[in-house]
């Protein structure tokens, strides 16, 4: 299936537009996107991201990371395949189109980051693989490229550039873009998205029920899910941004991260093309 993005004259993300998979599509056709596991006792956010990568549409989603950890998951997941990592990443091979490395992943991980940045496919940073590499971000913009994407909060925010003041926030993530030379969106109640390039855009498709513990993390599975199936990564951060508002919207009252995976499917309904 693929996606179009709308946008109003402003730079405001409208309802996107999603056009059913052609009839000859199968699993393999729609993408893999591997997400890094967190570790024992901390593996459920990045399960949140995958559960959501495979809900938006990927044809196969992959958790790797260490056999302890991978234990674990196995206790909670089905559809969602595991894969132990070793040094060198080899199970990142090129039917991988999409990596996501951040949800629960540890402090200790900045290597690890740079590793699978090296590989080359798309790849959405988020919570501590931001983190990890505060006080060494020029390392870190060494290795990202224009197709991939960070998603700080404004926390995440200053630990990955220090000198770059949010006075204003439009300004502040096209520097960023431009600084790490990486599609960079910056949460918050209107969630700005910029590109390397300039481009920018605002999401303000959003709730208050989505401020809950693991939110994000299904924000990163969103991007990394749309990054598997081919969908640029402008276009992939603005198309997850409204897509995880409307989650919220939907859910209302009472929503939790581990029920957003639930309005996944309402969600893209409610995209879908007709005809």
């Amino acid at each position: 299936m693929a996606f179009t993005l709308n946008l109003a004259d402003d730079g405001t993300i409208l309802r996107p537009t999603l056009t059913a998979p052609g009839a000859h599509a199968h699993k393999y056709s729609r993408g893999h996107a591997m997400v890094w596991s967190g570790p024992p006792l901390r593996t459920g956010a990045s399960r949140l991201s995958a559960q959501a990568a495979l809900a938006v549409g990927a044809g196969l989603v992959t958790i790797i990371g260490e056999r302890a950890a991978l234990e674990e998951q196995a206790v909670h997941v089905t559809a969602i395949m595991l894969r132990e990592a070793d040094a060198e990443l080899s199970m990142i091979d090129d039917r991988v189109t999409a990596l996501a490395i951040g949800p629960g992943a540890g402090q200790d991980i900045a290597e690890t980051v740079c590793k699978m940045l090296e590989r080359g496919i798309p790849t959405v940073l988020d919570a501590d693989a931001i983190t990890a590499c505060e006080g060494d971000s020029a390392r870190l913009f060494k290795y990202l490229h224009a197709h991939d994407v960070m998603t700080p909060h404004v926390g995440e925010f200053h630990r990955l550039f220090p000198d770059i003041k949010l006075d204003d926030r439009l300004k502040a993530a096209l520097l960023a873009a431009k600084t790490s030379g990486a599609v960079v969106l910056l949460k918050g109640p209107e969630t700005i998205i910029a590109a390397p390039s300039g481009r920018f855009a605002t999401n303000r498709h959003a709730s208050r029920w989505l401020a809950t513990a693991g939110s994000g993390d299904v924000l990163t599975g969103l991007i990394c899910g749309l990054l598997a199936q081919g969908t640029p990564v402008f276009e992939a951060a603005c198309i997850s941004a409204w897509l995880h508002g409307d989650i919220g919207v939907r859910g209302g009252p009472g929503l939790t991260a581990d029920g957003m995976i639930g309005y996944i499917p309402l969600v893209l309904r409610g995209c879908l093309a007709e005809g």
